[in-house]
């Protein structure tokens, strides 16, 4: 790791000012709200993944005793206007929005909304549902992506048209079709370069749909006021992407939708859309009660958006001596049964690590008939880095190379051409990552013993900046108080807190971060992308140089000076003439008698985050007899510009490897006339902490020049490499080239019994 020795606070690590209150059970979470006189809301929801909606009776359920309200479609505003729902991708547009949260004439995924109730007690709410009567014309169902790009497939949404994106033109067909977009990126002459190649290899991969897994299931409290104001509690990543979205779909001015901050119990991108929310609103409004509603683990994984199924086929070339001459990567994404799947993601990840001077890489956004995919840590980068990694691999073992000096001979770095018609303007960490790789003890170490294998894979995030906003007041003991509006999942009161603690000189115990709702800071974007600790951090960093400006005038009234002649120091003490000095906690005592209370407040919106690049190394042992994959020893390379507080870099990271693992092994959604057969924790295998070794972080430091401090994203790359460094490590144990994710114990065997 390269020290960051020059700073006082950043690079350390304090206690989480939030930890005390999440371990004592204090914390305040979606599921803990408590009004007075609040109902409890459950939504029914279709058996099929493809059905016509013929009609839907509610009577039998409206007389059920202690039901207050029922909604359908037909109490939305029918026709609502606005931008739609932004997640870490696209705007998904407002009818697609709408028609995911509640079915119009037809359901076009199991467990799609198609009413929902309120009653007095949650098991009466339950009990109303099967007294809601819905009649269906079940339709036929597409759920493959590969099946659902045919001609003769089940068409998923009637006006649907493919948009055909390239650099230089943009153009819709005219004919319904479940492939929304297909998008190309294309650099050089990608034929011409594969005729230079003296090895070319070509594979087809496949991955599955793999669900977030956070610990808490979405919840949603609204009361809809009779003054007309909304009030929301959720579970979420981004309090004002809640506010705008309810707004929308209501028809509401924002003005009138508050979002109150709670506790968010994991999310990792699938806590970005509006599911209960509307619902709870609507019943609210009908009963002039604050209404509660949850989903169960069931609905969470039919229901909300795990991550796309994909098929891809990539195709790369290279001279005798390691130079690639083409790469070539298709990716077909199902983006459940709205368009939005993260294509446009993958294909900006697939061969960023490389430099290359021919590339084509086609991507396609496809629906089904599921529900529609969420964002989930670098969203369709995972699927696409996975099958390029793969092929790298298998290509230096056909060169006779080894995989660390291929990729350091084809390594991109500041200045690269890249196929999405970028460039990398500024420095990047990628070759500091391969060599601190390819240097590591855990690279250069022995692996013996039959049955067991080796795999690297590189991973890319391109990271995101953004809207922010934060205000902060100086108090009269010399603390600082911050407010924030970024929802935190990975510990970002504590890296704000530790910038702005930096930049004015103070200690870490000094500044108060607090999280607050919509009303009471700023807009300030989803937390999502890996943009927080960079967008917030340039928030902070404008609070501070304001504070500074003003205390210097502060200081300036108290010396009789002008302001030029004070200077505001690293160590947070103010100089002036004649050797004058006061410290920070000095000067807030006297702000009463100076003019008072110093509140400032900044939003920005930088676009200088800076791409993030980190490599693994994977050791597995495979059991021949069972088809059980034993990861033995995990390392994880990355670049983070600066660690601000590395434990909760080291954490991220470690995080992010067991989930990519899971990717890689066990997880898996099993289907059966559209719907998942395996909907709990104890069938979707996702690993513990008994599956998965120690996993060892090593931390290289570039210094993004776009932030004050150097910041870059931490938290989306370390979930992309881990998928090829796994299964090229099987497959260096068995001698196998097994492609399709995840390699479980069925599909190990599957491969080892093959032929008998």
């Amino acid at each position: 790791m390269v020290a960051t020795s020059n700073y006082k606070v950043v690079g350390t690590r304090p206690i989480r000012p939030d930890g005390t209150d999440k371990v004592t059970g204090r914390a305040q979470y979606g599921g803990d709200i408590r009004l007075t006189g609040m109902l409890y809301g459950r939504v029914k929801r279709s058996p099929h993944a493809h059905a016509l909606i013929k009609s839907i009776d509610t009577s039998k359920a409206e007389k059920l005793p202690g039901v207050k309200a029922i909604v359908t479609r037909a109490d939305f505003p029918q026709h609502p206007t606005g931008v739609g729902e932004l997640e870490e991708g696209p705007v998904t547009p407002l009818p697609y929005l709408f028609d995911r949260v509640i079915a119009g004439h037809k359901a076009r995924f199991k467990g799609h909304a198609v009413a929902a109730v309120c009653a007095t007690d949650p098991h009466i709410a339950e009990d109303a549902l099967n007294l809601i009567d819905v009649e269906y014309e079940v339709l036929p169902a597409v759920t493959d992506v590969r099946e659902a790009m045919a001609d003769s497939a089940p068409i998923v949404q009637e006006e649907l048209r493919t948009w055909t994106i390239s650099p230089l033109d943009r153009a819709q067909d005219d004919k319904p079709s479940n492939i929304a977009s297909h998008r190309t990126f294309t650099i050089g002459d990608v034929e011409k370069g594969f005729a230079e190649a003296d090895v070319i290899i070509e594979r087809e991969f496949e991955t599955s749909r793999y669900h977030q897994g956070y610990i808490e299931t979405h919840n949603a409290v609204a009361f809809w006021n009779q003054d007309g104001n909304l009030q929301v509690w959720t579970s979420t990543q981004g309090y004002f992407g809640v506010r705008n979205s309810m707004a929308e779909l209501l028809q509401l001015p924002i003005s009138q939708v508050t979002v109150n901050m709670v506790e968010i119990g994991g999310g990792f991108g699938g806590k970005l859309q509006v599911y209960l929310e509307p619902f709870a609103a609507l019943l609210s409004k009908k009963t002039g009660k604050p209404v509660k509603m949850w989903m169960t683990r069931d609905e969470v994984f039919e229901v909300t958006g795990p991550t796309s199924g994909s098929y891809a086929r990539v195709k790369i070339g290279a001279k005798r001596d390691g130079t690639f001459t083409a790469m070539q990567g298709y990716l077909a994404y199902e983006g459940g049964a709205y368009p939005g799947a993260p294509v446009f993601q993958g294909m900006n990840g697939i061969f960023a690590p490389y430099d290359c001077p021919n590339q084509l890489i086609d991507g396609y956004d496809v629906v089904v008939n599921m529900s529609k995919s969420a964002a989930y840590r670098a969203p369709g980068t995972p699927a696409s880095m996975y099958p390029s990694e793969a092929v790298i691999n298998e290509l230096a073992d056909e060169l006779g190379m080894d995989p660390m000096e291929l990729r350091l001979k084809n390594g991109s770095k500041q200045g690269t051409q890249r196929a999405n018609g970028g460039r990398f303007g500024a420095p990047i960490g990628n070759i500091e990552v391969m060599q601190a790789m390819k240097d590591h003890p855990h690279y250069r170490s022995e692996l013996s013993g039959e049955y067991r294998g080796r795999g690297v894979s590189m991973g890319f995030w391109g990271n995101a900046g953004g809207e922010s906003s934060s205000s902060a007041s100086i108090n009269t003991d010399g603390t600082v108080s911050l407010v924030l509006g970024s929802v935190d999942i990975g510990g970002t009161r504590a890296s704000l807190a530790m910038q702005l603690a930096e930049t004015l000189g103070l200690t870490m115990d000094d500044v108060h971060p607090k999280i607050v709702g919509t009303d009471a800071v700023g807009f300030t974007g989803n937390t999502g992308g890996s943009r927080t600790t960079f967008a917030g951090g340039w928030a902070v960093q404008e609070l501070a140089d304001q504070m500074k400006a003003k205390l210097i005038e502060r200081a300036a009234k108290i010396w009789d000076c002008q302001p030029d002649g004070v200077t505001y120091g690293d160590d947070g003490v103010l100089r002036g003439p004649e050797g004058k000095s006061m410290t920070f906690k000095q000067l807030a005592a006297q702000l009463p008698r100076t003019g008072g209370t110093i509140d400032v407040g900044a939003t920005v919106n930088y676009s200088t985050q800076g791409p993030a690049f980190g490599g693994h190394i994977c050791d597995v042992e495979v059991d021949p007899e069972t088809g059980k994959v034993t990861i033995l020893r995990y390392t994880a390379v990355q670049d983070v510009g600066t660690a601000i507080h590395p434990s909760y870099v080291e954490g991220q990271i470690q995080g992010a490897v067991a989930q990519g693992i899971g990717m890689a092994l066990s997880e898996e959604y099993f289907l059966k006339d559209g719907s998942m057969v395996n909907p709990t924790f104890l069938d979707y295998r996702m690993p513990t902490a008994l599956d998965v070794p120690m996993i060892d972080v090593e931390l290289v430091e570039v210094f993004n020049p776009g932030h004050p401090y150097g910041v870059r994203g931490v938290g989306e790359v370390p979930i992309v490499p881990p998928l090829a460094a796994v299964q090229t490590a099987v497959n260096n144990a068995l001698g196998t080239k097994m492609t399709s994710l995840p390699l479980s114990p069925r599909v190990v065997l599957e491969e080892l019994t093959k032929g008998e």
